[in-house]
């Protein structure tokens, strides 16, 4: 184990987790309680950050493994656990709201692919 690249991911874990924070919270604030909002917004905008991340780096830019580390797995791993997604899920289901919790798997599976598509069709269309 490289102590450094162990030190970014964690940097970026702080990075992630703060931001996931942050949007949450701004979501929280301006959506009905409910549906779990706040957890499919960063679910999807992790998924289009990461997809344009990974596309990025894939045409044009070689990042040092420490920062890939730490945009990969510490950033976009804070910022979009699904283990926030299963929890929310499992309490819709407790809950009895079994649309809302059908609505919310397909959506959050559905969407994030779409997202993840649209990142990386878009650095393509930028960078070709």
């Amino acid at each position: 184990m490289n102590l450094q690249l162990l030190l970014f991911v964690g940097l970026g874990g702080a990075i992630g987790a703060m931001g996931r924070f942050v949007t949450m919270s701004a979501v929280g604030h301006v959506t009905h309680v409910g549906f779990p909002w706040s957890t499919l917004t960063v679910n999807v905008l992790g998924a289009f950050a990461l997809g344009s991340v990974l596309e990025l780096s894939a045409l044009t830019w070689s990042p040092s493994p420490e920062i890939r580390a730490m945009l990969v797995v510490g950033v976009m791993g804070a910022f979009t656990t699904f283990s926030t997604f299963s929890m929310d899920l499992y309490y819709l289901i407790d809950r009895g709201a079994i649309v809302n919790a059908a609505l919310y798997a397909a959506g959050s599976v559905v969407v994030c692919l779409v997202a993840f598509w649209a990142g990386m069709s878009l650095l393509r269309m930028i960078l070709s």
